[in-house]
C-alpha cells in the first residue's frame, strides 16, 4: 500500500516544473491595496505568457471581479456545495488569466463536510496541473479560515505600507505563521510608498525584525509607489498595469514580477517539493480537525 501511495505521489509531482505554484497574498490589516496588487501582479504574469489563476479567499468581502468590472454569478462555495462544476466557477480576465470569485459561508475548513473537502482537494489538484501560478487573495488579518489555508501554502507574499500600524500588523502576521511553520517562504512588499527611500526603509524594518526576533530570512520584492493612476484604474475597473502601462507603478511592477520569477528559477528543486506538499498539508489539516 505504501508503494502504491508513493507511486501516486510521484505521478502527481510529475517532471520538474510541471506543478503550478500555490502562493498566498496576505496583509496584516485592510486598506493596504492587497487585492489590487494581486490582480495587477497576476495580470503582469499573464502578460508574460504565464498561466495564472486567482482564487479570491476574502470570504464575504471579495472584490477581485469588481476590479476588472465583471459581474459573476458563481463562486467557490457553489462548487464546494456541488451546485456547480469546477469550470462553471472559473472566469476569464485580462490576458487570459482566470479567477474564482469569493463566496460566503466558508468560515472554517474544519467545519466542512468530507465531500466538500474532497471537492476542494480535487479542484486544487486540477489548478496545479493547469496553471503556472495559483494566487490566493486572502482576507486581511489572521482569521481562523486564513490561518487554516495558509498552513498548507508554502509561499506567502506579505503586503504592507509605510504606516507604523501596517508594519506592526504585517510582522505579527508573519510571526504567527512562522511559529506554526518555520519553513514558510516569505516575500515582503511595501505598497503605496511616497518615495523609493520610504519603501526601502519599510521593507528593511520588516526584514531586520524578522531576522532579529525570529531568526527568519525573508525575500524583499521591492516597493510600489503611491500613484494617482491606481485610483483612476479602480474607477475605470481596469488593472492599472493594463490601462496605464507606462506609469511609474506599472513599470516598477514589471521589475518586481521579473524579480519574483527569477528568484523562483534559482530554487527550482525547492519549487517541486513545495508544490507536492501543498495538497498533502491541506489533507493533514483537515484530518487533524477530525481526530
Amino acid at each position: 500500500m505504501r508503494d502504491q501511495a508513493e507511486t501516486l505521489r510521484l505521478k502527481m509531482l510529475g517532471q520538474q516544473g510541471e506543478l503550478g505554484r500555490a502562493i498566498a497574498v496576505v496583509s496584516g490589516k485592510g486598506g493596504v491595496g492587497k487585492s489590487n496588487f494581486t490582480m495587477n501582479f497576476a495580470t503582469t504574469l499573464a502578460n508574460k505568457g504565464k498561466k495564472v489563476l486567482i482564487v479570491d479567499m476574502d470570504i464575504g468581502m471579495g472584490n477581485i471581479n469588481i476590479l476588472i468590472g465583471k459581474n459573476v454569478s458563481n463562486s467557490l462555495k457553489d462548487y464546494l456545495d456541488g451546485n456547480k462544476g469546477l469550470e462553471e466557477v472559473i472566469f476569464e480576465g485580462p490576458y487570459g488569466l482566470k479567477y474564482i470569485a469569493g463566496g460566503s459561508g466558508l468560515s472554517s475548513v474544519l467545519e466542512w463536510s468530507e465531500v466538500m473537502f474532497e471537492r476542494l482537494v480535487y479542484g486544487f489538484e486540477q489548478f496545479q496541473k493547469n496553471f503556472d501560478y495559483i494566487l490566493f487573495d486572502m482576507g486581511a488579518g489572521a482569521t481562523s479560515w486564513t490561518l487554516e489555508l495558509l498552513a498548507s501554502i508554502n509561499e506567502i507574499i506579505v503586503i504592507s505600507t509605510a504606516e507604523p500600524t501596517s508594519i506592526t500588523d504585517a510582522y505579527s502576521m508573519m510571526k504567527y505563521i512562522h511559529l506554526r511553520d518555520a519553513d514558510k517562504q516569505f516575500y515582503i512588499l511595501c505598497n503605496r510608498a511616497f518615495s523609493k527611500e520610504e519603501g526601502t526603509e519599510t521593507n528593511e524594518r520588516l526584514r531586520l525584525t524578522m531576522k532579529r526576533f525570529l531568526e527568519k530570512e525573508v525575500t524583499v520584492l521591492g516597493s510600489l509607489p503611491e500613484d494617482s493612476v491606481v485610483r483612476k484604474a479602480v474607477r475605470e475597473q481596469v488593472p492599472f498595469s493594463l490601462a496605464y502601462p507606462d506609469a511609474l507603478i506599472s513599470k516598477t511592477l514589471q521589475l518586481i514580477v521579473a524579480r519574483f520569477i527569477e528568484h523562483r528559477a534559482e530554487e527550482v528543486h525547492a519549487h517541486d517539493q513545495s508544490a507536492g506538499k501543498f495538497l498533502s498539508k491541506l489533507r493533514s489539516i483537515f484530518s487533524k480537525g477530525r481526530d
